[in-house]
């Protein structure tokens, strides 16, 4: 986030710009075995190539990474199945990249004119671009940001100008991705979850962040569907999609409607 770009001899200062190529480092890790990794990431590790098939072709992670990643085969499921209009949505936003999977999967599909992935750590991003291109992702194809999406957003709303040129969109033809913190009391036992308690973020936090354009938001599978049909614009319907694996829901895809400017 922030630096310059010179144009005809002269400083130009933006308040975001594409990351360009960021190296990995000590937070990064390809653990090889189990007696590597901490004890409180040991159960995703067992599960890595559910997560990656491509684990072994030199997949990097930090440890916080583990804990919110999109297990492979449910991000193949939400980008080809995501709701677009060929005729309208052609920019996609991935507003939490973290360590890429939902990012790589959306690139896979070729669906989209152009992906931008934001992540506001270094490590994680760094890892993600390096995961992107295991799986052969072209660079060029994904443009990556380092900083705070909420940020990002209330720049491009308000203040398209203040961003590098790579990252103005026709907001017309965004859609924003959002796979969140899950963390709070309750998502993971409750029999229905209050999603005014996912932390750091509630619903409404997102909502409010996200509400001028079309956005999906990934949250867990026992989510309470009440609160997020209030988030309905009016005349309008919100399409929820439950997302299994091995014959049990994991997790589901709200997709809602944006309410335009006038209207916020």
């Amino acid at each position: 986030m922030g630096g310059a770009a010179p144009v005809g001899g002269a400083e130009i200062g933006y308040e975001f710009e594409p990351a360009g190529w960021v190296d990995l480092t000590d937070a990064c890790h390809h653990y090889q075995g189990k007696h590597e990794v901490p004890w409180d990431i040991q159960k995703y590790f067992s599960q890595r190539y559910s997560i990656f098939t491509y684990y072994d072709d030199g997949i990097h992670m930090t440890d916080d990474a583990w804990f919110g990643v999109t297990p492979e085969p449910i991000a193949n499921q939400i980008a080809g199945e995501m709701k677009v209009s060929d005729k309208k949505n052609k920019v996609l936003i991935d507003v939490f990249c973290g360590a890429g999977g939902n990012t790589i999967a959306f690139a896979l599909t070729e669906r989209w004119d152009r992906i931008i992935s934001i992540e506001r750590d270094a490590a994680t991003l760094a890892c993600a671009q390096n995961n992107a291109s295991v799986y052969g992702v072209d660079d060029d194809y994904i443009t990556w940001v380092h900083g705070d999406s909420f940020a990002f957003l209330k720049t491009l709303f308000s203040n398209p100008s203040a961003l590098h040129p790579d990252l103005q969109v026709d907001i017309n033809a965004t859609i924003l991705f959002a796979s969140p913190p899950w963390g709070g009391p309750g998502y993971s036992t409750d029999e229905i979850f209050n999603l005014d308690n996912m932390q750091p973020y509630s619903i409404s936090d997102l909502h409010e962040a996200y509400r001028p354009l079309d956005h999906a938001l990934f949250l867990p599978r026992t989510s309470d569907l009440r609160q997020l049909a209030m988030l309905a614009p009016e005349d309008k319907k919100i399409d929820v999609v439950q997302l299994c694996m091995e014959g049990a829901s994991k997790a589901l895809v709200a997709y809602i409607p944006g309410r335009g400017f006038e209207k916020v």
